[in-house]
């Protein structure tokens, strides 16, 4: 039997609106590849750069819940913001986003990026100064190696010491392509 597009597309927002899901998801284009968004109550979960759907919505059931729907309506606000920071049009996102799975050095880490601001970049070693550790550059980098919400938590803007592009989950094509549209060398189509 199959459900009608429409009847299926008001379940999952009814279920949204009713607060019956722990954690709402969407897959969607960027001009950086295919993107998984996922976000719970609390704000904003996930950024996936290379979605494997399965993988993920596992792991998003492991950390908040096993309620986890494709939902489209609870990630608009993130879809929205992320298209304004692809049009160059947006150089902040105005998201709340939830880390409570996260270790607490982890979620410190991310607080102190969540500061780097739009065009300008910071070492891992700075980062880990300005989280109290200043010998923990390596530690830093192992946070955001599993940041799990890029571009919104801007991991991209975080060089090495000597200001070269090392390390990046989603790849150093993409932390390249971030970097220059917010130095206005290049516009994402």
């Amino acid at each position: 039997m199959t459900v009608p597009a429409s009847l299926d597309e008001r379940f999952r927002d009814r279920a949204a609106a009713d607060g019956l899901l722990d954690v709402a998801y969407d897959l969607t284009d960027s001009p950086v590849g295919p993107l998984l968004l996922a976000a719970t109550e609390r704000g904003v979960c996930r950024i996936s750069f290379e979605p494997e759907p399965e993988r993920e919505l596992d792991a998003l059931a492991r950390w908040f819940g096993a309620r986890v729907l494709r939902s489209p309506k609870p990630v608009d606000p993130l879809r929205r913001e992320l298209d304004a920071y692809f049009e160059g049009t947006r150089r902040e996102f105005d998201l709340a986003v939830d880390l409570t799975p996260l270790p607490a050095f982890q979620r410190s880490v991310l607080e102190e990026l969540a500061r780097v601001r739009y065009g300008e970049t910071a070492t891992y070693g700075g980062l880990a100064t300005r989280v109290g550790n200043p010998r923990a550059a390596r530690a830093v980098g192992g946070a955001l190696n599993r940041n799990p919400i890029p571009i919104v938590l801007p991991c991209h803007r975080v060089v090495g010491a000597s200001g070269s592009l090392v390390g990046y989950a989603g790849g150093l094509e993409r932390k390249r392509a971030l970097l220059e549209l917010e130095r206005g060398e290049l516009r994402l189509a």
